[in-house]
């Protein structure tokens, strides 16, 4: 790939960002500076990293813009260490740093969450914009005609140049290594901490990925420790999860109402192309979280009740009760059952929420994981799957935990005025507790 005489321009003066993680982010490219100034990349200021975490931890408030700038910052600093090294080849540097900062250029307001309620896929969105007519695009062509589609395979993962993937995209990336540190510092927990100084001293470039250095296997045994504990402390928070519920229920009751013709005081103008299954590019870069939030204050006001109400509990953060839960479906059946009988909607007031994790895991005989392993480097060169050197990664390797709850308004239930049904349904829920 031929890269412009404006690929390889550098700012008179290198650029920083303050930042509470890496201390300073560097910017010398002025590719990199120009994609940072681009619309498309700005948005990200409006999407919160951590979607409705802040309900259960207030300061979990920063973006996916500062989150895209730390990635970005960790592969610049791989770039630099492999340079030392023949399996590095330079003219992948600017590749590696544009596909880094834009890896998350097409999540959309509320992240994953939004994404289940209106069947968006984040990765896609990306490509689309990266590849559409956006002022990304614009910047992308400059460097080549066909590199904003090189940047976009790094980032979908069908990319020839498996070593760049990895670097954004594995089971030991910049991507990672960024988000645990960065939503550990934001939450105000130490659970994300791990040594990044030393694993970054111990990766080395290979053909098809990046591997470790023998002698680094601790610090890699501290950084899978460090993802197990956050997703189980901090991300399946069963608070945040509960902001998803409300969030998925009122945004799914407006798509019923529109769908019916109900004549909203305040009309879901943004909404209408995800409603609608009408959307593009442009429509999808329109929605951010600040314009859901409007609409989400102003449907409060809306004459039907369930919005209404669905819509009050997530702005002011009045959230349903939760119960663990085993995932019967006889049970949810009943519940069900009993909350009709009761004159409770269980479309709108019960959900069942579940969720799983694997720590670590790859691709062999007998497994269905699709996921690269993490490769360590003796002495003699030799590569050694690390699950098969470190007891502790033995340990969780393959290790597929999950959990359920239950979500439901308590008051709702004890203004049944059926006693019996009232009972029965205190009862059920009883038992779950």
């Amino acid at each position: 790939m031929m890269i412009s005489e404006y690929g390889n321009k550098q700012l008179t003066e290198e650029k920083v960002f303050k930042d509470p993680v890496h201390r300073y982010i560097h910017v010398r490219d002025q590719v990199i500076w120009d994609l940072i100034k681009t619309k498309e990349f700005q948005r990200l200021r409006r999407i919160k990293q951590l979607g409705t975490l802040y309900l259960a931890f207030h300061s979990a408030e920063h973006s996916r813009f500062n989150h895209s700038l730390g990635v970005y910052e960790i592969v610049r600093r791989m770039v630099v260490n492999f340079q030392e090294f023949d399996e590095w080849d330079n003219d992948d540097r600017l590749l590696a740093l544009c596909a880094a900062l834009l890896h998350d250029l097409g999540h959309g307001p509320f992240s994953h969450c939004f994404e289940t309620i209106f069947d968006t896929d984040h990765e896609e969105f990306t490509r689309k914009i990266i590849l559409g007519n956006t002022e990304v695009n614009a910047v992308l062509k400059k460097v080549s005609i066909d590199f904003p589609l090189e940047v976009a395979r790094v980032i979908d993962k069908t990319h020839e140049n498996k070593l760049v993937i990895s670097m954004i995209s594995s089971q030991i990336d910049a991507d990672r290594m960024d988000y645990l540190q960065r939503d550990s510092y934001y939450t105000g927990v130490s659970y994300g901490n791990f040594d990044m100084e030393r694993i970054l001293r111990v990766m080395r470039p290979a053909k098809d990925e990046v591997i470790i250095k023998d002698s680094g296997m601790h610090a890699v045994e501290d950084y899978l420790m460090s993802r197990y504990q956050m997703y189980w402390q901090i991300y399946f928070h069963p608070v945040s999860r509960g902001g998803e519920v409300l969030l998925n229920l009122a945004l799914r009751r407006a798509k019923y109402l529109h769908e019916e013709g109900y004549v909203f005081k305040q009309a879901p103008k943004y909404f209408i192309p995800f409603f609608d299954g009408t959307l593009t590019v442009h429509d999808y870069l329109r929605l951010d979280e600040m314009v859901v939030n409007f609409y989400l204050q102003e449907w409060i006001h809306e004459d039907d009740e369930v919005l209404s109400d669905l819509s009050h509990r997530f702005v002011n953060r009045d959230l349903f009760k939760y119960l663990p839960f085993d995932g019967s479906i006889i049970t949810i059946t009943e519940i069900e059952e009993l909350f009709r009988k009761g004159g409770v909607d269980p479309e709108y007031y019960f959900f069942s929420d579940s969720y799983s994790d694997l720590p670590y895991d790859y691709d062999r005989p007998g497994s269905k994981s699709n996921r690269w392993p993490i490769h360590l480097q003796k002495r003699n060169g030799e590569l050694k799957e690390i699950s098969s050197q470190s007891a502790i990664i033995h340990s969780i390797t393959g290790m597929h935990r999950m959990d359920s709850k239950l979500y439901y308004p308590k008051e709702k239930i004890l203004q049944i005025e059926d006693p019996e049904v009232k009972g029965q349904i205190i009862n059920l829920l009883n038992e779950l507790a």
